[in-house]
């Protein structure tokens, strides 16, 4: 039964993220840094859309809209983001990365770049291309199946 795993998409996905979450979390802390991928993921995102609402952060990580709330409550206790009031709608908040989160962001995005060789270390550059043209593909195709599908900003 074990060689038929080795041939089966689901435990080859799994087992590459095993290897992704163990190398990441290694590189960033041997980096003196405290982020999980996720909450990279969460700041990279809020970065790059400053007042972005909990939900929108969800769906543009691809991330569970439940549980997104745990990883911006970190965040916030980091120092990383704060949440302030929507000024359209006061019941909401949005999220804005801080000074500090900024300074964070600029140290682990080349930890990160470090991440992304050492994962698929076995490959080589080509090998590395068709492999994320082809994980992206397959992750476009099945998206609407995730319980946390990826929704475009629009």
């Amino acid at each position: 039964m074990t060689d038929k795993l080795q041939e089966m998409p689901g435990h080859l996905i799994r087992r590459l993220h095993q290897i992704s979450v163990a190398v990441f979390s290694e590189h960033v802390a041997a980096a003196g840094l405290n982020l999980t991928s996720v909450q990279y993921a969460a700041l990279s995102a809020i970065a790059a859309s400053p007042g972005i609402d909990q939900a929108t952060l969800a769906g543009s990580i691809a991330y569970d809209r439940v549980t997104i709330g745990g990883v911006v409550d970190r965040l916030v206790q980091k120092g990383l983001i704060d949440r302030r009031t929507n000024e359209r709608d006061r019941r909401a908040r949005v999220l804005h990365i801080t000074p500090e989160g900024e300074t964070v962001l600029r140290e682990i995005e080349p930890v990160v770049a470090g991440v992304q060789r050492d994962i698929l270390v076995g490959l080589s550059e080509t090998e590395r291309a068709t492999l994320i043209a082809l994980m992206r593909k397959a992750t476009e195709a099945g998206n609407e199946l995730s319980r946390a599908p990826r929704i475009a900003e629009s």
